[in-house]
């Protein structure tokens, strides 16, 4: 393991020196700042409800503990409670009225114990409330806006990569009369705000019959600027050699792009794939534009079923969002080390 040696590394020969201990306490705090709000939301998803309006909110998923009493249909919250004769007793409360709490010993039910609700506090343990994530299924179909997301990421991912790589292709390999122009005007439309657009765009997309259609969020932005330009800085590091020798040998056009430049342009493309995933699973406001039907509606359209204008099931909510993160970080783990080489490459000639 290489990654051991170097993170125990020192400046100094047999101790810490100070620059060591500066270092290694930037990298901690960075690394707090990176996955304390992840771990945060992890661990916040797996709180009840009523757990999560505790002030002060705790780390750690603490739920109230209960236990079943007999003749009762549901568990009862336990509290420790200080009784009359001064001694403090864990004991399930069956019922409140007012400002008096009944409690009653499971062993003995037959005798209520009656206490002032300030001689009480609850007895809280460790819980995950799993139910947040099971429950998703039961409260909206799940299954079906999974599948839209799926769909349109997946799809214009695979579109973008084609039409940008094409676009990338021609503009690096290929010298006409104004190629130049054409890529300024491309790198041009980065300076344009996304939100000028959306109303050109809402207006093709409905002209061409495309609305509440998952079709309407894939098309609109399935060439970008950001990823012709990345590919195309990427494949003037090819040699035109490769090329000239593919032609002398009477290789097509179209077999030089699909079996040459695609194949040596993976690091790229990977990369824009990255990319690209990101922006169709996390987008929301193109999509709360063009569907309006609760079946077309991706997960990120899903998490306003729990939000309302006077309740906002947050426990649900944050278990929804755990799930949306779940895909771009398995995708970013995966793929990341193309991210640098990528990079990298793209910005050398």
């Amino acid at each position: 393991m290489k990654l051991v040696p170097f993170l125990t590394a020192t400046h100094g020969r047999q101790r810490l020196d100070w620059t060591d201990w500066l270092t290694y306490a930037y990298l901690a705090f960075g690394l707090f700042l990176m996955f304390g709000p992840v771990l945060w939301l992890l661990a916040s998803s797996f709180k009840t409800e009523a757990a999560l309006s505790e002030f002060p909110p705790t780390l750690l998923p603490y739920g109230q503990k209960t236990v079943a009493v007999p003749g009762e249909d549901k568990p009862k919250p336990v509290f420790r409670v200080r009784l009359p004769d001064g001694t403090t007793r864990e004991l399930p409360e069956i019922r409140r009225i007012g400002l008096t709490a009944t409690y009653v010993d499971p062993a003995r039910p037959d005798e209520p114990i009656r206490v002032n609700v300030k001689d009480r506090e609850p007895v809280r343990e460790f819980h995950l409330a799993t139910e947040n994530y099971t429950d998703l299924v039961d409260k909206l179909d799940f299954g079906r806006y999974l599948w839209n997301s799926v769909f349109i990421t997946v799809v214009a991912t695979v579109i973008t990569l084609f039409f940008n790589s094409m676009a990338a292709f021609a503009l690096s390999k290929y010298q006409f009369r104004g190629r130049t122009g054409v890529f300024l005007f491309i790198i041009a439309t980065l300076m344009v705000p996304p939100a000028i657009v959306l109303v050109p765009n809402f207006l093709i997309v409905t002209e061409l019959g495309l609305l509440n259609s998952l079709w309407a969020v894939i098309w609109p932005a399935v060439a970008t600027p950001t990823g012709v330009f990345m590919l195309r800085q990427y494949m003037l590091t090819i040699p035109d050699e490769l090329l000239e020798a593919a032609r002398m040998d009477h290789a097509s056009e179209w077999q030089i792009y699909w079996r040459i430049m695609l194949p040596l342009s993976a690091p790229a493309l990977a990369v824009l794939a990255i990319f690209s995933i990101m922006w169709r699973w996390n987008d929301f406001l193109w999509p709360l534009i063009v569907l309006s039907k609760a079946e077309k509606f991706t997960l990120q359209l899903a998490l306003n079923a729990f939000q309302g204008d006077l309740v906002t099931q947050w426990n649900y909510l944050l278990a929804m969002t755990v799930i949306t993160l779940l895909p771009v970080t398995l995708v970013f783990a995966f793929l990341q080390k193309y991210i640098t080489q990528g990079i990298a490459s793209a910005g050398v000639k």
